[in-house]
């Protein structure tokens, strides 16, 4: 497992998941990584708000689906892929 960063030991709860997290699969790291983020989205949005580079950022690939939306893999492929190679 990697080393805990300075911040982590300090937490005495997070220090204490720690162990219990590295034993998580990586498709239940990422589903963790996820719900985690879903609830910072949802309780503080603007921790999850985006700045004009990643607006740009965004525009930029939405102009670019537009014009070969045959380019695109839906997400739930991606997904289920990523969760099937690496679980």
């Amino acid at each position: 497992m990697v080393e805990q960063r300075k911040e982590l030991a300090d937490n005495p709860a997070m220090a204490a998941l720690a162990p219990e997290i590295a034993k998580l699969s990586l498709a239940e790291r990422i589903q963790l990584v996820e719900d985690l983020w879903d609830s910072i989205a949802q309780d503080s949005p603007e921790a999850a708000s985006l700045d004009q580079a990643q607006v740009d950022e965004l525009d930029r690939r939405l102009r670019q689906h537009d014009a070969d939306p045959s380019s695109a893999v839906p997400w739930e492929q991606v997904r289920a892929e990523l969760f099937q190679s690496k679980s």
